[in-house]
């Protein structure tokens, strides 16, 4: 049986993290959203959160995808890089857009873009959820990385470390609303999560 690669890059954790995400992200999306639609931003090279949802309709788009890796399952995947031009769906078509460990991959410049075209693709009701490292993680990240328990490919990417408020605060400029806005950490204060939303 061939190895299941998460992401790029090797990593003995990035099994066991990916599923802590997708577990994460998967408690906030209640039965109201079953029967819609889900875009996974960043969905990596094996889309495990779209395979682990029981959402209907199921989208990922990430540049390291194969698009028909798994032409038999019900799901559509997009290769594509995010960030640079409008996300290629009509306004208000999601009832959940996901965006698990990659908000840290994206261009400071271009997070303000990719958080509005989120917010337009999104259903009102919908709901976006982040996780992301923690600022205080990103060293432990590097040194994990040298001991090859996370893949090196992943962290040497990341762009930046926001902390919670900038991001909520980020959240905020591109039109979500603060009382709509929740967030925390999970995976012992390493890992912060968001929901917001429309």
């Amino acid at each position: 049986m061939n190895k299941i690669s998460y992401t790029r890059g090797g990593g003995l954790l990035e099994g066991f993290l990916a599923r802590k995400r997708a577990s994460k992200a998967n408690s906030f999306i209640g039965d109201k959203f079953k029967i819609g639609k889900v875009l996974d931003i960043g969905c990596g090279y094996y889309p495990y959160f779209l395979l682990s949802t029981n959402i209907k309709n199921k989208y990922g788009i990430d540049p390291a995808v194969k698009e028909n890796l798994l032409k038999d399952r019900k799901l559509k995947l997009i290769k594509d890089e995010v960030g640079n031009k409008k996300l290629p769906f009509k306004n208000d078509f999601f009832e959940v857009v996901t965006m698990l460990a990659v908000f840290e991959h994206i261009d400071e410049s271009r997070i303000t873009f990719v958080l509005s075209e989120v917010r337009r693709i999104l259903k009102r009701g919908g709901i976006f959820i982040v996780t992301t490292p923690a600022p205080w993680s990103d060293k432990l990240l590097h040194l994990m990385a040298i001991f090859n328990l996370v893949s090196k490919e992943e962290i040497y990417e990341h762009k930046h470390n926001e902390n919670r408020e900038t991001i909520e605060k980020k959240l905020l400029e591109t039109g979500f609303q603060k009382n709509k806005i929740k967030s925390g950490f999970f995976e012992f204060g390493l890992n912060m999560w968001f929901v917001s939303e429309k």
